[in-house]
């Protein structure tokens, strides 16, 4: 048990820190999101248009559209623009609850990577290592990359780039901490 928590609580570190350094110091992901111009004048409209907080894809079906609707609706906006919105009606720069949310989130993932790899009584180093970055590419392919093939959405490339090294970071720790007697 004291195996299996410490190399989560290590390995949580070091995915959030690899993270951190990512979004903020590096600023790996800078690219991924455009500044607007107008962006007083897009907040107004959108605020006038949208019903709350949520996301928006313009343009869009309603929910009881017949397939009939969705094939007219398709080929009426073939070519035309489009896009995503994450709405919110207020700003909220309170970082702390974000931060503790994500390492949290980290932790946990850690924690069940480290449960699995425990059960295996043959492991070894290279095992552990390349379980743990495969389980982080699982992750990547299921949200990230899903995210990209259906709403295009930016930095598919960084968010594997941040896969492989925080996951790859994780792995040495946990292959070198997990077989350690």
């Amino acid at each position: 048990m004291k195996k299996l928590v410490i190399g989560a609580i290590v390995g949580g570190i070091l995915v959030f820190l690899w993270q951190t350094l990512s979004w903020t110091v590096l600023q790996v992901h800078a690219k991924e999101y455009q500044k607007a111009p107008n962006e007083a004048a897009i907040l107004q409209t959108l605020g006038e248009n949208f019903a709350g907080d949520g996301q928006y894809r313009i343009p869009n079906l309603e929910p009881t559209a017949s397939s009939a609707d969705s094939e007219k609706f398709m080929a009426d906006n073939a070519g035309k623009p489009w896009a995503v919105v994450s709405y919110h009606k207020s700003y909220d720069a309170d970082m702390i609850t974000n931060v503790l949310k994500a390492f949290a989130a980290d932790l946990i993932a850690v924690l069940f990577v480290c449960y699995i790899l425990v059960t295996n009584p043959n492991r070894s180093f290279w095992g552990i290592f390349i379980s743990t970055v495969l389980i982080g590419i699982a992750g990547f392919l299921y949200i990230p990359y899903a995210n990209h093939v259906w709403w295009e959405y930016p930095g598919t490339l960084t968010n594997l780039m941040d896969v492989l090294i925080s996951w790859g970071l994780c792995g040495l720790w946990l292959g070198w901490w997990l077989r350690r007697k």
